[in-house]
């Protein structure tokens, strides 16, 4: 194992800490555990037990382990403590309701615990105020305690927590005493009301510094709030899950394994807001038209045409170019019509080569003076070679011949860096521009995944070992990094398929393993919330992956990026992927279809909209998607109108409406098909691959001027599925998304 790989386990791993200095409240739990709460009730959660107490100003829910230590949840706060504690009668799953009277107002607070494998908790808190309530300040929630309910003597370190916009969770483990790991997650969903009501979000809002962790309630950026809590009016002020596992991973593979299981189990106690049916086709044809036509979308150089990356700015570059070719590539192989555009965009692509460095440029050489024709990201020189493959793995043979002569300068970068690539560089000496990402850290962590991927497409175009070889080895560089692993979105994407493609053709078994890895960070790095802040209220922002690690918007190209990374992932990994992490995947997938629609800048209202941008200019009368959405409420399209992720509408399209021969009708599915048999001259089975508890949308869309026809769905039981909307244009169902449907028509 190489010198940087155990460096990085070294920094990556998570600190095995005890308190030092500490805040009041640690000291009054401490108190409060010293003196014995009163007991108001106890769950049980399989091996752990949970006592519910009132404290001085607190009221807590304690989970313990026998003599293996434990968790200490605040479900309530209230300075000056709570005159009255009383139970009330439970509603659905809940084990236990509270309400509690104090100079706040009351509190109600709903206790649920469930699962008999990894055990879930679930506390929620509402506040009625008796008055409006300004609330400068509420401390963290959660505390990990030794065998002697001591947080001072727990002894542990957080291996992930949230990041800016995205999901509210703190992962970490509890390792003297034994206790295992946990995993906390507050459902941001369900507090908007509170962000609302203060006009404060919860950004970075669940962490701490051990032993205090969990949610910190976002306080107002002024020393004085002035915006009140309403009186006489019920409000969500917490919406804690807490998913336990007894059972502690010593490696890193199977430490993100694991996380990925309790997300999994988090996620089905979380609000989940409903997914719409867009019309992609339509969409892919608008954009089309206005690639090809609008004059801000495209310029001419030497004799060629070529896609700017923004409205009416920037200078043509080759990632732009290749992805909008490969993209229009994958559309026209689904319509089986030819698209004139794409092949006159791929003419102009020989001139980005340079035939003394034997690469592809970012830059056609009459770039202007303020770009550095020299420096490159990391991830933009792989990028197009990606597509390139793709492309004649396709029978692409242009592709094909521009690929084999640029992949060696590649794979010297790749040696030149020791697979540990700088954020940028100069492509003709390979000096660093800029080494390290805004935290000085690390350069791009998952440029290797992304390298790796175009090495096994290097691999399955030529059939030469060594590109496995270069594959395996950028994989195995990247062993140590864990939750930091992530630069950017799509790349850690493609950076989980090709493991699990090096996977299958390897039979490695460490491969698939080390797919948890990404994935694991990619996760992490996504709002599994739906903001109601300010503009964030006009679209949907829930299970979107901000762009970069640190990042505080989605950006479309990302989405759509990681979307056709996953449906190769989800194609590869068979039934040996861990069900958990099936779900999430293919949860992601399904959001994106919803989510997606709203960078179109005519999906939202225009009021919302930047009105200025950091490139071009932003035009809703262009089929093309902003960049950037916030769930902070701030306005999308601050940094543009990204001409090269209008490739997502091509991409989404073809990957989601299956034609059925012969019929007035395609069929749309917004999980992936795993199995699709026409069974009759008017039958047809398909097998979904989904999570076992959540749901998809199916649907028989008319296509043509024929009526759609008499379509009836069932399960494979012989369960038939009622529609859950029928017009003339659409009959949608909802089915299981792992099921076997059979759908059955009868033509008019």
């Amino acid at each position: 194992m190489s010198t940087r790989v155990e460096e990085n386990k070294a920094k990556a791993a998570a600190p095995k800490v005890q308190a030092k200095a500490v805040s009041p409240y640690v000291l009054a739990l401490r108190v409060d555990l010293e003196r014995g709460l009163k007991r108001l009730g106890t769950v049980e959660l399989g091996d752990f037990s949970v006592e519910l107490g009132q404290g001085a100003e607190s009221i807590w829910a304690v989970v313990r382990r026998q003599s293996r230590g434990g968790l200490a949840i605040r479900a309530a706060h209230a300075p000056g403590g709570f005159s009255k504690v009383s139970k009330v009668k439970t509603e659905g799953d809940q084990a236990l309701q509270f309400e509690a009277i104090s100079a706040m107002g009351r509190h109600r607070i709903a206790v649920e615990g469930s699962g008999a494998d990894l055990h879930r908790l679930r506390v929620r808190t509402w506040l009625t105020p008796d008055r409006p309530l300004l609330v400068p300040f509420l401390p963290r929630d959660l505390y990990p305690l030794d065998a002697a309910d001591d947080p001072l003597g727990a002894v542990g370190g957080v291996e992930a927590a949230q990041r800016g916009p995205n999901t509210g969770l703190v992962y970490f483990t509890l390792a003297d005493p034994a206790f295992g790991h946990a995993l906390y997650v507050q459902d941001l969903t369900a507090l908007n009301d509170y962000y609302r009501a203060t006009h404060i979000n919860p950004l970075g809002s669940v962490g701490g510094e051990w032993p205090e962790l969990g949610y910190l309630p976002p306080a107002p950026h002024s020393s004085t709030p002035r915006d009140p809590l309403p009186a006489g009016e019920e409000t969500a002020i917490s919406a804690a899950i807490l998913v336990l596992r007894d059972m502690a991973a010593a490696s890193e593979q199977e430490k993100a394994r694991q996380f990925l299981q309790m997300l999994g189990v988090a996620y089905t106690a979380m609000q989940l807001p409903a997914v719409t049916y867009r019309d992609w086709v339509a969409r892919a044809e608008q954009t089309l038209k206005d690639l090809d036509q609008a004059p801000e979308a495209s310029c001419e150089s030497y004799g060629h045409r070529y896609i700017r990356p923004y409205t009416d700015a920037e200078y043509p570059d080759s990632m732009v170019q290749m992805t909008v070719i490969a993209s229009l590539h994958e559309y026209a192989r689904w319509t089986g019509k030819a698209i004139p555009l794409a092949a006159e965009l791929a003419r102009g692509m020989e001139k980005f080569f340079d035939p003394d460095l034997g690469t592809l440029r970012r830059y056609l050489p009459n770039v202007g003076d303020d770009k550095d024709a020299d420096a490159v990201d990391s991830w933009y020189l792989y990028h197009p070679l990606r597509n390139l493959a793709q492309l004649a793995l396709d029978g692409e043979d242009w592709a094909r011949d521009l690929f084999l002569r640029s992949v060696e300068f590649g794979i010297r970068a790749a040696h030149h860096f020791d697979y540990d690539w700088p954020i940028q560089y100069n492509v003709r000496d390979f000096s660093v521009v800029t080494a390290k990402r805004g935290d000085q850290e690390h350069g791009q962590t998952d440029v290797g995944g992304f390298y790796a991927y175009v090495m096994v497409l290097a691999f399955e175009l030529t059939g030469e070992a060594r590109y496995l070889d270069e594959a395996r080895a950028a994989i195995d560089a990247a062993r140590g990094m864990r939750f930091e692993l992530e630069y950017q979105a799509n790349l850690t994407a493609w950076g989980a398929a090709a493991c699990m493609r090096l996977w299958r053709i390897s039979g490695v078994t460490e491969y698939r393993e080390q797919a948890y890895v990404y994935l694991a960070s990619f996760f992490h790095n996504c709002e599994i919330w739906e903001s109601q802040i300010d503009a964030a209220q006009y679209h949907s922002n829930f299970l979107g992956a901000t762009a970069l690690h640190d990042a505080p918007y989605m950006a479309m190209y990302e989405c759509f990026e990681s979307f056709a990374a996953f449906d190769r992932f989800l194609h590869d990994s068979g039934p040996d992927l861990d069900p958990a992490t099936r779900m999430l995947v293919t949860e992601y997938c399904k959001y994106v279809l919803h989510r997606a629609w709203f960078y179109y800048p005519d999906a939202l209202p225009e009021d919302i909209l930047a009105t200025e941008w950091r490139n071009g200019h932003v035009d809703r009368a262009l089929s093309f998607p902003v960049e950037d959405l916030y769930a902070d409420g701030q306005a999308p399209g601050q940094v543009g109108q990204e001409i090269y992720g209008a490739g997502a509408a091509f991409v989404l399209a073809s990957r989601t409406f299956h034609p059925v021969e012969g019929a007035a009708f395609q069929l749309y599915s917004n999980h992936l098909i795993v199995a699709d048999e026409r069974t009759g001259e008017r039958a047809r089975s398909l097998t979904l691959v989904g999570g076992e508890t959540c749901t998809a949308l199916v649907a028989a869309v008319k296509r043509g001027r024929r009526a759609l026809p008499d379509c009836k769905l069932m399960l494979a039981d012989g369960d038939r599925v009622r529609p859950s909307r029928a017009s003339a244009d659409r009959i949608e169902w909802q089915v299981p998304a792992n099921a076997r449907i059979i759908l059955n028509w009868s033509e008019a």
